[in-house]
């Protein structure tokens, strides 16, 4: 799904949640400025997708067209087929990742980070019957899946073979503060580094 299909799903879900809904909150929502946020709106009118009325007399009510529940569920399933598509390419990723390491005899994992792809490089580690050591992350929340995270200064004191990012972004910030922890670079595990 493209940008522009990602934001009019967007903007058809909130108009269909609260039509009252303003231009501001909106623009805030899909984090671009408040005139394109109305250029958006008014393409989405020229589409036959959302009617705009006025009440009492200030105030703009946007109200979501037949055509428009259609294209807001046709966007939905696009979405989903994406999300979908993306969760199981990153799973072949992390099994792929978590192969190479296993093979090179690495069975103990801490996992850097506390997102989707932390859940999911959990999951791997269980089907491959790989030992969790922890959760470590840079103090955002005390626990994930029921795991206490710990901060990054436990990992002098663990043992473990290597260390998962899981993340996609910002790779060479999380090796640098892994590094000042005294942490190999061969120990370091990236979804992006060739297996």
């Amino acid at each position: 799904m493209n940008l522009r299909g990602q934001r009019d799903l967007l903007l058809l879900t909130e108009v269909e949640r609260d039509g009252g809904i303003t231009q501001r909150f909106l623009a805030a929502k899909l984090g671009v400025a408040l005139g394109l946020t109305n250029q958006y709106l008014k393409r989405l009118v020229r589409n036959g997708y959302i009617t705009i009325s006025t009440v009492p007399s200030h105030r703009v009510r946007y109200v979501l067209t037949p055509q428009g529940f259609a294209e807001k569920s046709r966007l939905t399933s696009l979405h989903l087929e994406y999300a979908l598509s993306y969760y199981r390419d990153m799973r072949a990723r992390l099994r792929e990742t978590l192969s190479y390491v296993a093979r090179n005899g690495m069975k103990r994992v801490v996992i850097y980070g506390t997102g989707e792809l932390a859940e999911m490089a959990y999951l791997s580690l269980r089907e491959m019957q790989m030992t969790l050591v922890g959760f470590v992350d840079d103090g955002r929340q005390e626990s994930f899946l029921s795991y206490p995270v710990w901060s990054l200064d436990v990992l002098c004191q663990w043992e473990f073979d290597a260390v998962l990012l899981a993340t996609i972004d910002h790779l060479a910030g999380f090796c640098t503060k892994l590094e000042h922890y005294q942490v190999p670079d061969s120990k370091i595990i990236a979804l992006t580094s060739s297996v």
